[in-house]
């Protein structure tokens, strides 16, 4: 009796396994320990040489790591810079980084270093990223960025009359005042070799916002919708915590922040590096995949 009885089970139990539903395709968890694609934006000045030490380190564990090289950002500054750099402006050089991420299979983490952070904000806007991170990130419009070491950082660079008619080069005592003055003395001057020239029309249109009529660094925080980690250097002079943290709390409840005390403008690449690479490795971690 009692062997009829599990009998009866058994096929009552294969029954109504066949009865049920078979799980829909999109409910099949991707694989997990799927890292995301990282695009990483540079900022003024430079090239995407700067994020070279992380470059290295997100790619040993396992990331896909794309670095644009923003618009005449390519010309050392031995050689003359191109003159079409003159009438380039911030939303030029969002459009260039937009077509590379739509070029990729997934959305990206946006990481972007100072005006790079402003560019990975206005796609971040545009639904293009996963998370983005902003480090020591330039400041959209509508954000005040009154500071004295950040204006005296831009006169240095920028305040020779007639500057905004050509591409700006940099000077050495104002790039060291401004962005790398925690670095060692050598350092220095082989970061400085690598420099090239900016555009005066990004530059009018990140530090006189209130005069740009296109908006071009505009970005509508209702729309920035992905998880947003906002960096600050302890010791930066040119994008002080007191402006950072002003752009961290525009995001609101989707920015997270986080202070880096006895660093400098260029954390990216002064030593130290890997305490901020490490910080943000773990951020992007427990976002899970």
């Amino acid at each position: 009796m009692k062997r009829a009885v599990n009998h009866a089970l058994a096929i009552l139990i294969a029954l109504l396994a066949l009865a049920a539903p078979a799980p829909a395709a999109d409910a099949v968890p991707p694989p997990q320990g799927e890292k995301p694609i990282l695009v990483m934006i540079h900022g003024m000045f430079v090239g995407p040489w700067c994020w070279d030490s992380f470059r290295s380190y997100f790619e040993a564990r396992g990331y896909k790591v794309v670095t644009p090289t923003l618009r005449y950002h390519n010309i050392p500054l031995s050689s003359p810079p191109d003159p079409r750099l003159t009438e380039t402006g911030i939303l030029d050089y969002a459009a260039d980084v937009e077509k590379e991420i739509r070029a990729l299979p997934t959305k990206p983490v946006i990481i972007g270093h100072s005006m790079g952070g402003l560019i990975a904000q206005i796609l971040a806007s545009r639904g293009l990223a996963k998370a983005a991170v902003l480090v020591a990130p330039a400041f959209p419009r509508g954000v005040n960025p009154l500071s004295w070491t950040g204006f005296k950082s831009a006169w240095m660079n920028m305040g020779r009359w007639g500057s905004w008619k050509e591409p700006i080069r940099p000077t050495f005592e104002g790039a060291v005042y401004s962005s790398f003055h925690r670095m060692p003395e050598d350092q220095r001057k082989r970061v400085f070799e690598k420099l090239t020239y900016e555009s005066p029309k990004a530059a009018l249109e990140i530090s006189f916002w209130f005069l740009d009529r296109s908006k071009a660094t505009e970005v509508d925080e209702s729309k920035v919708t992905c998880p947003v980690l906002t960096v600050a250097a302890g010791e930066d002079r040119l994008l002080p915590p007191s402006i950072v943290k002003k752009i961290h709390q525009k995001y609101g409840a989707v920015s997270m922040y986080r202070e880096f005390p006895g660093r400098d403008h260029f954390i990216i690449a002064e030593p130290g590096w890997q305490e901020v690479a490490a910080y943000i490795d773990g951020w992007m971690g427990r976002l899970g995949r």
